[in-house]
């Protein structure tokens, strides 16, 4: 009689156990989500508001058409690969989404994991610059010879200085496991590929 009291209390017990466990399961999501908003960690939580049509979007987030910036990417890879953008620039308005690609290839014949770090000049915009997707979130594993393309889907903010028209976006590329490069600096020139290969 008195195990079988013991079993019921130890049922009873796992039973609110498992319907807490539940609960806090179900709230996480929406927790994470307001967590996330008020610190700023996760950028795509950020960018959700700021992307032009999106339900959820702020009022600066509006796009401005008085305003164009022109967005100039390169490419820096330190080692033997190829890496470059699909378009030299691009002409945006404050508040408009863009997406360009990137390509890569390992043209090493072995398997290689890299990753891209950014640098924005003038260095002032950086702050402005909201990237919605970026292949530099991540390291990537590259087989002998394995092409890839990548985005990079980006909102400039309309509350960047009005003095600023021009926008460089430049990545490293690096091998992980080897010494990381610093960014390039913003008064470096940027070079042709032509020279990039010399230097290489």
């Amino acid at each position: 009689m008195g195990r079988a009291r013991e079993n019921l209390k130890m049922t009873g017990k796992l039973a609110v156990v498992a319907a807490g466990m539940f609960v806090f399961g179900y709230a996480l999501i929406p927790i994470y989500k307001h967590i996330c908003e008020m610190t700023g960690i996760n950028i795509l939580a950020i960018g959700e508001r700021e992307v032009p049509g999106s339900s959820r979007a702020a009022a600066n987030s509006q796009v401005d058409l008085s305003r164009t910036i022109t967005v100039e990417f390169d490419a820096n890879a330190h080692g033997p690969w190829e890496f470059k953008p699909a378009v030299a620039s691009v002409k945006v308005h404050p508040g408009e989404l863009a997406t360009v690609m990137y390509e890569f290839q390992n043209v090493q014949n072995r398997t290689m994991a890299a990753q891209a770090i950014p640098s924005y000049a003038p260095r002032n915009a950086a702050a402005h610059f909201n990237k919605l997707e970026c292949f530099c979130f991540n390291q990537y594993t590259l087989a002998a010879g394995e092409k890839k393309q990548w985005p990079v889907a980006f909102v400039i903010d309309p509350r960047l200085p009005r003095d600023v028209t021009t926008i460089t976006l430049s990545y490293t590329f690096f091998e992980v496991g080897g010494k990381m490069p610093a960014p390039p600096s913003a008064a470096a020139p940027v070079l042709a590929p032509a020279q990039q290969e010399t230097r290489s």
